[in-house]
């Protein structure tokens, strides 16, 4: 398929340039890109939840500075991808732009206090669609962000497509044997049974269908194929090429750099480090990693910055150097017959470190305490807002509520209204509405 043939319509917007400026010479990329780190939607991730509750060190990662290192990991992959594969790259119309513009805007939808924000809005959405963060990034960018005014922040089609990290929609994904109990206290709800499934909402069904109709109605079939379980929510099975890079960057960055965090911070010591990750790798024959990661733990556990910055330089180049492109057969679209990926043993040893993250900082009772109590803030908002809609939402909000209600789907307006928030303004807004003044 030449590349001349098959890439306009993913240039396309759903609304039509038609302001021209004189001089601005930009691709429809580095405009997307400008889009998303002037928005609104984008400033508020400096005051949201990487892993840390905001507030408690002025060190650790937000989710803004998590999304600036993911951008900047997503540029080394793209240009060693150039570099390893330059026809294909130019086939591909592999861009540099695009993939810092869907790494900066990955976690836009991402609601204050992290995964328990999120459990809480798709258990108070459990009837009206639910709620995932990734399905909310879908709606910042093509109905919410307000740099038009019905159509999002307007990026072209081919950045929207590469934010779509699930392409299938929350009502398919959804296994209620998954869902624990309903009619129960808030402040009993386990995080545990209320998941979302990771997929669209269907009230966004339109926008999806546009996104895609470029592709042939097979590739559209394959692209939207899922997997189902009996003790878990369906999980989409493919991604477009761009997609794949972004996700490997933000993993990459979720597993090394937030590793740093943990360290600094004292959260892991380095026996944890050496049983959990040195000794299992000296055994997988990765190369390069096996042999050096006993050097590696030495340096990050170094009581010198520098020695710690650089071993965390080594691991993300390291993984980002292994990274390959894979063809497909089941699709004929180039967009989607090609995906970037570690080889296995890499992708092995980068899991070692995400899982080392979660078990040993995220499933930490602090943090899962901090996560509890953003849960119940974000319910009881929720629940508030929903009891008398007309009466507490703000003016502009009210007016959308008002439209999508005679649609009925009125509670997504809330959910919109909700996610957006920092966790600091959702803490003073819940402390404004249940808790007394003190004097």
């Amino acid at each position: 398929m030449c590349s001349t043939h098959w890439t306009q319509p993913w240039q396309e917007r759903r609304l039509p340039r038609v302001q021209m400026r004189d001089g601005d010479h930009r691709s429809s990329y580095q405009r997307d890109k400008a889009r998303v780190l002037h928005s609104a939607a984008f400033r508020r991730l400096q005051a949201k939840t990487q892993v840390l509750g905001v507030g408690l060190s002025d060190f650790y990662r937000t989710r803004l500075t998590h999304s600036l290192e993911a951008a900047q990991i997503g540029t080394g992959i793209t240009a060693q991808l150039e570099a390893k594969y330059p026809a294909l790259s130019r086939h591909l119309m592999l861009d540099s732009s695009l993939i810092e513009t869907l790494c900066l805007a990955h976690d836009i939808g991402h609601p204050p206090f992290g995964h328990g924000g999120e459990i809480a809005l798709h258990f108070m959405m459990h009837e009206h669609g639910g709620f995932e963060g990734n399905g909310q990034t879908f709606r910042i960018v093509t109905q919410l962000e307000p740099y038009t005014a019905q159509h999002g922040m307007n990026l072209a089609r081919r950045s929207i497509l590469g934010l779509i990290k699930y392409p299938n929609f929350i009502d398919n994904l959804t296994n209620p044997a998954c869902h624990g109990q309903i009619n129960t206290s808030l402040r009993q709800i386990k995080a545990s049974d209320w998941h979302p499934p990771k997929g669209l909402f269907n009230c966004d069904k339109i926008l999806f269908e546009w996104l895609v109709s470029p592709f042939e109605q097979q590739d559209i079939e394959q692209f939207m194929m899922f997997d189902v379980f009996d003790d878990k929510h369906a999980k989409t099975r493919h991604k477009s090429f761009d997609c794949t890079i972004m996700e490997l960057a933000d993993d990459i960055a979720y597993g090394i750099h937030d590793l740093e965090d943990a360290i600094v911070m004292s959260m892991v010591d380095r026996d944890q480090f050496e049983n959990d990750i040195v000794l299992p790798l000296q055994t997988m024959e990765v190369p390069w990693l096996s042999q050096n990661i006993q050097e590696l733990a030495s340096r990050l556990f170094s009581q010198h910055h520098h020695e710690r910055k650089n071993a965390i330089g080594a691991l993300v180049n390291c993984f980002i150097t292994a990274i390959t492109i894979e063809q497909l057969p089941q699709f004929s679209h180039p967009l989607l017959a090609y995906q970037a990926s570690l080889p296995h043993n890499y992708e092995k040893a980068l899991a070692l470190f995400k899982v080392f993250v979660y078990e040993q900082v995220i499933r930490q009772s602090d943090v899962q305490i901090l996560e509890y109590k953003g849960q119940q803030m974000v319910m009881a908002l929720f629940e508030a807002f929903s009891s008398d809609p007309e009466r507490l939402l703000p003016e502009n909000t009210r007016q959308r509520w008002r439209q999508a209600e005679a649609k009925n789907y009125g509670q997504r307006i809330i959910a919109d209204y909700i996610s957006g928030m920092t966790d600091e303004f959702a803490t003073r807004l819940y402390s404004s509405l249940f808790l007394p003044k003190h004097s």
